[in-house]
């Protein structure tokens, strides 16, 4: 069973930053692709940052410009650095990894004050 953990959330004022951490248990080499996301009180899940075969990454349009999303094979871990943080940021903060299947991770809160 792959474990995924989060680290890094926490409560920020508007215009901080924050660096969330994903530590995973076995080697992410093999992963297709690698992501965060993020769930708001009363809204969907949703993709925040991603990172794909050949190190290709997406974004929400939210986050452009002020996320930037890493993953270190060697350390196996996948990162998100996130400035310029706005309230609307608020959110659990969730890990994923997978290829045929998805793993995730339990989430890291993110509180970003006005």
């Amino acid at each position: 069973q792959v474990q995924l953990v989060e680290s890094g959330g926490g409560l920020v004022q508007a215009g901080g930053s924050l660096r969330l951490s994903c530590a995973v248990s076995r080697s992410i080499g093999s992963f297709n692709a690698m992501g965060w996301y993020r769930q708001a009180p009363g809204k969907q899940r949703e993709s925040v940052a991603r990172i794909i075969s050949g190190g290709t990454t997406i974004y929400a349009d939210s986050v452009k410009g002020r996320f930037t999303i890493s993953r270190d094979n060697a350390k196996n871990t996948l990162s998100l650095q996130m400035n310029s943080l706005r309230p609307e940021d608020t959110a659990v903060y969730y890990c994923s990894a997978g290829s045929l299947r998805v793993y995730w991770g339990q989430g890291t809160q993110v509180t970003v004050s006005s």
